[in-house]
């Protein structure tokens, strides 16, 4: 078994509502010695090309030394150190003035000078999702192993997904596995093919509809690889040279266009990796500046599902994540109307055949949106609007909902005075989840004083809970600096609903 990380003991905290909210003492605290083996590109090519200049005019007696002193400063950092400076050697090889054979320190020394280590958790660990491991072999009676997936945040305000795994016991106590010191993310693999419909209707809702795009999308076949894509358009590119009368033509279409295309993906890990070393950092133009607030939920069919914000520093793109295992992993785009804005959670099953989900269309209420096709979404109505003072700002989702007998159980999200995040819970018909039939007066969960300070202050938010043992489980962010736990019996809980 895993060896067990205990958390650091905290004091008592009162609860902040009529109901007995018991806060564990339990946290996991974001460390910033995790760190990434990323490619590092110098500040343009002139200085990329001193960089490989002074690397070349050191004399081969002298580069064991210096590549044995890098080795032996890092390898203990990074899996596999050699082969990943090698490989860094081949991306930027083209680089080179000279295509002369270069020895394996001379290609190590060249890989590390464009080489860097990226803390993923140094600014922040915040908004874990919770769902049940695909693997419970060797989990005690009554127990549950679990993935929580969380939101690392580091230099530059670059937002990434990583994991932690864990147990709750039957009595509902909550252990989490110690997490590896090392990291290592996947390499992303372009979708095999597209379909040209899907894709023009995508271009078009995004805004992305002028002369150039229709000629790009007009040239390509029904089906078509990104390698197409790229050739259709280079090709028009040069086409377009020639028509100087369009007024609206833009020459960062194609960046966009191609942009659109890279944000569909496969990410595949090594099954020899530990949960915790698996990171998703950002790797598309959509996701340039961050992946956010990961939703998963495991649906009926046992795939697991998790809805996530792309951010590129300008727009915010919904995108959808399929897995089986936690190891492959397919990033999809979402399609229609209704898919915009953030916070949107998938229900676990089908409802009348339809799948269902929370989203926040207007930024300020929770809207529900049902449809054939999981990728496909076209319209919404509005559930849920702020009631109470707490959640005077706005209200979201906190996670995909959780089936029970009563009803469709709801973390909310209420933002209140003072820009205060507060957890909440409804309740929502089984059968008809636009109706709410329940719903709590006060949060479930409010920031106490100790909780207030961090990166946000004045902040208690998740991405997820699950039901074990009669208990519903809260893992929850602090002020966007650490994770905490709380659970509350669950039929308490719904009991205290109006």
């Amino acid at each position: 078994m895993p060896e067990k990380l205990e958390g650091t003991p905290l004091a008592t905290q009162p609860s902040t509502s009529p109901l007995l909210v018991e806060r564990l003492p339990l946290q996991l605290d974001a460390d910033p010695t995790r760190v990434l083996l990323r490619p590092y590109d110098s500040s343009g090519p002139e200085q990329a090309r001193n960089i490989i200049s002074r690397a070349l005019a050191v004399p081969e007696a002298e580069l064991p030394g210096v590549v044995e002193s890098i080795l032996r400063e890092f390898g203990e950092r990074h899996h596999v150190i050699r082969e990943r400076l090698l490989a860094r050697f081949q991306q930027i090889r083209s680089m080179m003035p000279t295509d002369q054979d270069l020895s394996d320190s001379r290609q190590l020394l060249l890989g590390a000078c464009f080489s860097a280590e990226y803390s993923l958790e140094c600014a922040a660990l915040f908004n874990p999702s919770i769902v049940a491991h695909p693997d419970q072999s060797g989990v005690s009676k009554g127990s549950l192993r679990f993935v929580m997936s969380l939101r690392a945040t580091g230099e530059g305000h670059i937002s990434s997904i990583t994991f932690r795994s864990g147990v709750i016991d039957k009595k509902g106590q909550v252990r989490l596995d110690k997490a590896s010191r090392l990291v290592i993310e996947p390499e992303p693999l372009p979708t095999s093919a597209y379909e040209r419909g899907l894709f023009s209707r995508k271009l078009y809702e995004l805004g992305l509809s002028n002369g150039f795009v229709r000629r790009v999308v007009e040239s390509l076949e029904e089906e078509f690889t990104l390698q197409e894509l790229r050739q259709t358009i280079h090709r028009e590119r040069w086409k377009r040279r020639n028509l100087t009368s369009d007024p609206n033509d833009d020459p960062s279409m194609d960046d966009k266009i191609l942009s659109l295309a890279l944000s569909n993906y496969v990410a595949q890990f090594s099954p020899h990796q530990d949960l915790s070393e698996r990171a998703i950092f950002p790797v598309t133009p959509s996701q340039r500046n961050g992946i956010e607030d990961a939703r998963f939920v495991r649906f009926e069919d046992g795939t697991y599902y998790g809805t996530y914000t792309a951010y590129d520093g300008r727009l915010i793109l919904p995108q959808l994540i399929e897995t089986d295992d936690f190891l492959v992993f397919r990033f999809l785009t979402l399609n229609g109307p209704a898919v915009k804005n953030k916070g949107m959670a998938l229900f676990p099953r089908k409802i009348d055949g339809l799948y269902t989900m929370l989203s926040r269309q207007d930024g300020e209420n929770l809207h529900l949106m049902q449809s054939d096709n999981i990728h496909f979404w076209n319209e919404s109505k509005i559930i849920l609007r702020p009631r109470f003072a707490w959640e005077m700002v706005q209200v979201g989702n906190c996670g995909s909902p959780i089936e029970t007998p009563e009803g469709w159980l709801v973390l909310t999200h209420g933002v209140g005075p003072m820009r205060q995040y507060s957890i909440g819970v409804i309740l929502l018909d089984l059968k008809d989840p636009s109706k709410v039939i329940g719903r709590l007066k006060q949060p479930l969960l409010r920031p106490t004083e100790e909780e207030r300070e961090g990166y946000v202050p004045n902040v208690t938010y998740t991405c997820g809970a699950l039901v074990h043992a009669g208990q519903l489980i809260v893992p929850y962010a602090i002020s966007d600096s650490a994770i905490r736990f709380a659970r509350v019996e669950l039929q308490a809980l719904l009991s205290a609903m109006v």
